[in-house]
């Protein structure tokens, strides 16, 4: 299976400045391509480390994809160091890339200057894949024996050997252009590699943690093929997503392999499987909702709107989604959703009576099928009822009222994220089954 890395170069990586969104966008072009990512290394803007990281990367992978140090300034230093990897004896203009170059320094009415043209010069070692997003143009620079694309015979391969045929790319290390140069790598990487398949295929399970979900589908994962590769992928907004893969075959084939565990593994779930696909809760909640006629509100304190925004963000959603109060004080609680005053003194805010008249304050104030309602401690603080990280959950609609206790141990915005998705999984539950009822 042909292998790459992906390395980013700079310190304001290194120092924690920026964050490195690139790999992630290439590896998963890579991963649909059917190639595995090895390595993502991060090297900082040192001219020795640089060639060194690269000729290891080099030698254990077939590909390796560079992002970062192509820029007009002194700190710009991955050209220099990829003319002496790949043994460059000059450089040469690209015209093509000048005159992109020009093209966008006039149209943000800037001079092209010659600092600027001299990102259009090239180690003669390379070939120039031109940057149509921006001024550094992207190379790739070809080692060892391999297949040449046709107008390329009176290319000179570089001396370098690193015992088997293999290429890096070099892109720029603004996201805009790197992700906009990966067409044009994945079409080279088509036309230079013969490529597997790798399958893929995943479920999504929310209301347990990894390590206990593992104990629980232990047997079923110990009798996997030996081909095959369980993946724990948790995440504080949508669970723990399951994925199995098989790197090779008859992409038709392993599909329904992995139907066939699938298919196994789903009765032990049970509720917990909310998708067989790569989603989340708003998204699933939005597919249950959309085209039954049925609505839905929310009111929220602890969580401070998190559960509207992510409901918002699906398309659509103005289709069943009617509207939010976000009571964080105790006035608004009894003033807009109509919280006894009473029950707060009894039972404390924070507690099931007042979360299950939160939510049915909401869907009486917006008219909605259903609601769903947060009353918490987010943080270091709780009262003598409830401790800290503490949520109360309230689903309301056509089944009544049911609510639900949930107590995390995290930082304030973890809190604020389990909590907000804590409620959509519990909204989710009662919707299907609402539904399922009322067909």
């Amino acid at each position: 299976m042909t292998q790459a890395s992906i390395c980013t170069i700079g310190d304001e990586i290194l120092i924690g400045q920026i964050v490195d969104t690139n790999s992630s966008h290439i590896a998963r072009a890579l991963n649909e391509l059917g190639i595995r990512v090895t390595h993502m290394v991060s090297i900082g803007d040192d001219h020795q480390s640089i060639i060194s990281q690269l000729k290891e990367e080099l030698t254990n992978n077939d590909i390796v994809i560079v992002t970062g140090g192509l820029g007009p300034t002194k700190d710009d230093i991955t050209k220099k160091a990829l003319g002496e990897l790949s043994g460059s004896r000059w450089e040469l203009g690209n015209l093509e890339q000048n005159r992109i170059i020009r093209r966008i320094l006039h149209s943000r009415g800037l001079d092209a200057l010659d600092i600027n043209l001299s990102q259009a010069m090239v180690p003669d070692t390379c070939e120039v894949i031109p940057n149509r997003k921006g001024t550094a143009p992207v190379m790739a620079f070809r080692f060892g024996e391999g297949p040449v694309k046709p107008g390329e015979a009176d290319h000179v391969p570089s001396p370098t050997d690193f015992g088997h045929a293999c290429v890096l790319y070099s892109l720029p290390g603004v996201p805009f252009e790197a992700i906009g140069a990966l067409p044009d790598i994945i079409a080279d990487i088509r036309a230079h590699f013969a490529l597997t398949h790798i399958t893929h295929k995943t479920l999504m399970t929310y209301g347990m943690a990894e390590s206990a979900l593992a104990e629980m589908i232990a047997p079923w994962e110990d009798a996997l093929p030996a081909d095959m590769h369980l993946a724990y992928l948790p995440n504080q907004l949508t669970g723990v997503r399951l994925r199995l893969s098989i790197y090779g075959g008859d992409q038709s084939e392993q599909e329904q392999r992995i139907d066939a565990e699938f298919a196994r593994l789903k009765p032990i779930l049970g509720e917990l499987l909310y998708a067989e696909e790569d989603t989340n809760l708003q998204t699933v909640i939005g597919c249950l909702l959309k085209g039954s006629g049925q609505t839905l509100s929310v009111a929220e304190s602890c969580t401070g709107g998190m559960i509207s925004h992510l409901l918002t963000t699906v398309p659509g959603s103005s289709e069943y989604y009617l509207g939010s109060v976000t009571s964080y004080a105790i006035p608004v609680k009894e003033a807009v959703l109509g919280v006894s005053g009473a029950t707060i003194d009894e039972q404390g805010i924070v507690s099931a009576a007042v979360a299950a008249q939160m939510a049915e304050g909401a869907r009486k104030l917006t008219g909605s099928t259903f609601s769903v309602s947060t009353t918490g401690w987010a943080d270091a603080y709780g009262d003598e009822r409830e401790p800290a990280g503490t949520v109360w959950v309230a689903v309301s609609g056509p089944e009544g009222t049911r609510t639900a206790r949930f107590n995390y141990r995290n930082d304030r915005q973890r809190n604020i994220e389990r909590f907000a998705a804590s409620a959509l999984n519990e909204l989710r539950k009662y919707i299907a089954k609402s539904l399922a009822l009322n067909k």
